[in-house]
């Protein structure tokens, strides 16, 4: 078996999807014998020493950005970062790397093609609300002329913007996201429950994600005053954090659901509310191949969710949950009503959408894809 040493590198230290792909990939590739080690550009909720502690493989904070800092401070930990970076490629001499976002894409594969790191992969993980249009063109003239030998995007959608920003066809791979089963929490139910205010009989309907505009909350908070009027037992949670919470909780305030809609806030262990709830409500604006679904599905727990990018191709509409059309409070309480209504179909979903996750959306198949192209790469530039 070829060894491969192997640098893993993302934009920040924050509680997110493309973070736990990044550790999850670091883990699996690690247990496997590959030298790895996973670095960030900076550590924004102050992970590191956790995620160390956790870790079998260096843990990395390059410590090129720190927040609430004037530009100029910024500039020059951004400059010492980036001679850091570039000082470990050229002492490591990894055989691949791979990058997770836009950002680290565009400041982390031209040091690694400086450095002649044999294989340089770049990832897109969905649309970046903001990205400007030249920004765009720049990232994909990285990725057509060399500076990272193939794109790896995460969903057929996410194929196809980055075919719209101007990438061409032959540099995509797509490589859907995977990741480990949850841990069962089921013998926590009631604990977890009473954490988040929830009564043992209640109708538990959970959403996760970062609070902002992208992950549309609000949709949610607005649906629930109709989902009470037939099941005053209903309650919401929203695990996540972010710059919405305050219009959230007026939100919340406005319309009198104090004790029906519960901000749980950042959680480092979501699994235990997936295994106490009695659906999953995904009502983004937008994704790329959300981790939160995926998790929650291998929870074995149905899916409300809206039909964007990459949901689409994960959730099976009257198999493993039902869609609500997108900024449409309406829709999305009619579609958890008809959830509600009937114990025997949520039973049923939850169970498709475990299935479902464990023979497509595994750790073990999206390791191995990567470790493919990897080694098919490295064969190539040999």
């Amino acid at each position: 078996m070829t060894i491969l040493s192997i640098l893993l590198l993302g934009t920040q230290m924050a509680t997110g999807g493309a973070q736990k792909v990044l550790l999850d990939q670091a883990g699996w590739f690690h247990q496997r014998g590959h030298k790895v080690l996973a670095v960030f550009f900076y550590d924004k909720e102050g992970l590191q020493p956790k995620w160390q502690a956790e870790s079998d493989f260096p843990v990395i904070d390059l410590k090129a950005f720190q927040k609430g800092r004037a530009g100029i401070v910024n500039g020059f930990l951004l400059v010492k970062g980036l001679f850091y970076l570039w000082r470990l490629l050229r002492r490591e001499k990894f055989d691949v790397i791979e990058t997770f976002t836009h950002d680290s894409n565009m400041l982390a594969l031209p040091l690694a093609w400086l450095a002649r790191v044999p294989v340089r992969i770049a990832t897109h993980h969905g649309l970046i609300e903001g990205f400007p249009r030249w920004r765009e063109r720049l990232h994909a003239c990285m990725v057509n002329y060399n500076i990272a030998h193939r794109l790896v995007t995460v969903s057929e959608k996410t194929r196809q913007l980055a075919l719209a920003e101007g990438v061409k066809a032959e540099r995509i791979s797509v490589i859907q996201n995977g990741i480990a089963p949850a841990p069962f929490e089921g013998g926590h139910r009631h604990d977890a429950r009473k954490e988040a205010g929830i009564g043992a009989d209640d109708l538990f309907l959970l959403s996760v994600g970062r609070l902002v505009y992208q992950k549309a909350h609000t949709v949610l908070v607005s649906a629930m005053p109709a989902v009470l009027q037939e099941f005053p037992n209903a309650k919401a949670g929203i695990c996540g954090d972010g710059v919405l919470r305050r219009d959230l909780e007026t939100q919340i305030k406005s319309l009198g659901l104090e004790g029906s809609v519960k901000l749980l806030g950042q959680q480092n262990n979501v699994a235990k509310f997936l295994y106490s709830a009695d659906l999953f409500v995904l009502p983004s604006r937008w994704e790329g191949l959300p981790i939160a679904l995926l998790e929650a599905m291998s929870a074995g727990l149905p899916v409300i969710a809206t039909k964007v990018e990459g949901v689409d191709e994960v959730v099976v509409e009257g198999v493993h949950g039902l869609f609500a059309a997108v900024d449409d409070a309406d829709a999305l309480a009619q579609v958890i009503l008809q959830l509600l209504r009937d114990l025997q179909l949520r039973a049923s979903m939850g169970a498709a959408a475990k299935q479902r996750v464990n023979d497509i959306y595994s750790l073990d198949r999206m390791g191995a894809q990567y470790l493919a192209l990897m080694l098919m790469l490295l064969r190539e530039r040999k």
